[in-house]
């Protein structure tokens, strides 16, 4: 049996602690997790880990938070680690070449879709937002371009209807784990074939912002849908109530379908466990949301406390 290489881990999300998990688990050395620094989060602005560094505490192994990992300083301290190998998976921070070329084998990464597709920071997100229904993961030779290197290995998985992008995510990040264990094993053996990204099909998944959770109203009731669904877990989709008095932001955590015309933003019914809203095409009908500043509830619990009728959703002008 080839002995294992020395691992640095890098990641920081939650789509990277599977990967981190499995390798420890399944006897690979993993000397370090190198993760993005604690940020503030919440109304009182916590410095909260995030799971993985949790895990890696819990387990024992060293924990590292440069706030630029190509600086001279990282780059000393991963050379101090003498690391045979980089596996990545979200953790925000892209590698230098001189980072990639630390390592005898270089490093690998694993991307939240089905390569060339959806290149970049929210593949999942974008890949939802856009109505599609099938995705993957990619495990790729790392290069300083962002997603650009040779696959190694792919897995495909569809998406449900109703699925939002942090159920997706999960899913990907536990079939990516043992993708990421295969693909090391192929690369330690020299048996891994390695096949090069075709250009003519990159598509691109940028980064989120507060402002793509924003809905627009004028669009079909299937994009109102999917937009909920994609914003899942952050920015997650919003909407300001036009009430009489003062307007107030909505936050819709779950949607499904509906039948209705009528003026986007209109609330076509507003009863019971049915509040549901008509779109450039069809209707959306909420299911679960929540006031800002409140918890989030079932919708029939936020209609005992207001009145819907004769009122509209859409955009402050």
């Amino acid at each position: 049996m080839l002995p294992s290489p020395r691992i640095v881990f890098l990641g920081t999300k939650d789509f990277a602690l599977p990967t981190f998990e499995y390798l420890c688990q399944t006897g690979h050395e993993v000397v370090a997790l190198v993760t993005q620094p604690d940020r503030p989060q919440g109304r009182k602005q916590l410095l909260i880990p995030s799971r993985i560094k949790e895990a890696a505490l819990a387990r024992g192994v060293r924990v590292e938070q440069p706030v630029d990992v190509n600086s001279s300083n990282a780059l000393e301290l991963i050379r101090s680690l003498a690391p045979d190998l980089l596996v990545t998976a979200a953790y925000g921070q892209i590698l230098s070449a001189e980072l990639l070329g630390i390592p005898s084998l270089g490093g690998i990464n694993l991307h939240g879709s089905i390569l060339p597709a959806y290149r970049g920071a929210a593949p999942v997100a974008r890949a939802i937002e856009q109505g599609q229904t099938e995705t993957g993961v990619t495990v790729i030779r790392m290069t300083p371009r962002i997603d650009a290197g040779g696959m190694m290995a792919f897995a495909r998985t569809p998406i449900g209807p109703d699925e939002t992008a942090a159920e997706v995510e999960d899913r990907l990040g536990q079939i990516g784990a043992q993708l990421i264990a295969q693909a090391i094993a192929e690369l330690v053996a020299g048996t891994v074939k390695i096949l090069p990204q075709d250009r003519s099909k990159v598509t691109k998944a940028p980064k989120l912002t507060k402002e793509d959770g924003l809905i627009d109203w004028t669009r079909s009731n299937r994009d109102v849908h999917n937009q909920v669904r994609a914003m899942q877990p952050w920015p997650i989709a919003s909407t300001y109530w036009l009430r009489r008095d003062q307007p107030v932001r909505l936050i819709v955590h779950h949607t499904t379908l509906a039948e209705g015309t009528g003026d986007p933003g209109q609330v076509l019914e507003s009863n019971g466990d049915r509040l549901i809203v008509a779109a450039g095409v069809g209707a959306v009908r909420l299911l679960r949301v929540q006031l800002e500043g409140k918890k989030v509830c079932p919708v029939e619990d936020f209609l005992r406390g207001h009145q819907l009728v004769g009122t509209r959703f859409g955009k402050l002008v």
